[in-house]
């Protein structure tokens, strides 16, 4: 992997906390040193988030679902996650749906760690990534585009700037994410094998399905 492969997300184009594992969105305990960057790094998986003031990086690899990279410009903190928006009334824009209070749960969440770590509401920004169609059988529902759909009405109900987004189109990608500089780097992966990426998003989206979601979840 070469670092100029990437397209450079600055542009516009040690526990895990579990309560109920169906569906409550986790602090990713998955650190490994990154060879290519030499950096330590987080992979961040669906129903993931990490949030840091370190020079690291957070790793994911996105299919359907989506990734925002939060950041304090001031406070110099960042973090990501991934997830994507149960599958009951996807695509309804009614924020009381068990869906959209599952999306704005796992914004929210990462969003108050940040909050915990010093960073000010009125000083975020965010890019974010993912929503392509990937998941096989799931093309009439469109479920990449409702989850991009609504990663990027979020961050602008909230008054969140909007610094960058890659989203949509048909292939994976692998996004960097470097939370000292707000630096991103977002690789579309478009000829590897994407079983392992199909499978881990639809055994998280079975989760969600199956688990008790509204009314389970406290908004701050």
């Amino acid at each position: 992997m070469h670092t100029d492969d990437f397209f450079d997300g600055t542009e516009d184009n040690p526990y895990r906390a579990e309560q109920n594992r169906d569906f409550e969105e986790v602090l990713s305990p998955n650190l490994y040193f990154d060879k290519n960057f030499e950096i330590d790094a987080v992979k961040i998986l669906p129903g993931e988030y990490y949030v840091t003031s370190r020079d690291m990086a957070l790793v994911t690899v996105l299919g359907s679902c989506v990734a925002a990279c939060i950041y304090d410009r001031s406070a110099g903190i960042g973090g990501m996650n991934h997830f994507m928006l149960p599958d009951e009334k996807r695509g309804s824009a009614d924020l009381l749906s068990s869906s959209m209070r599952y999306g704005v749960y796992a914004m929210e969440i990462m969003i108050n760690e940040l909050f915990k770590m010093g960073a000010k509401r009125g000083n975020l920004e965010a890019k974010v990534f993912g929503g392509g169609n990937v998941l096989r059988g799931f093309t009439v529902n469109k479920v990449g585009q409702s989850n991009a759909e609504f990663v990027i009405d979020y961050v602008r109900k909230e008054g969140i700037k909007l610094a960058a987004q890659d989203l949509l189109d048909i292939y994976p990608r692998k996004v960097y994410y470097f939370p000292r500089s707000n630096r991103v780097l977002v690789k579309q992966l478009r000829g590897v094998h994407n079983d392992t990426i199909i499978e881990r998003e639809q055994a998280y989206s079975a989760r969600l399905k199956s688990a008790k979601v509204q009314g389970d979840v406290e908004l701050f």
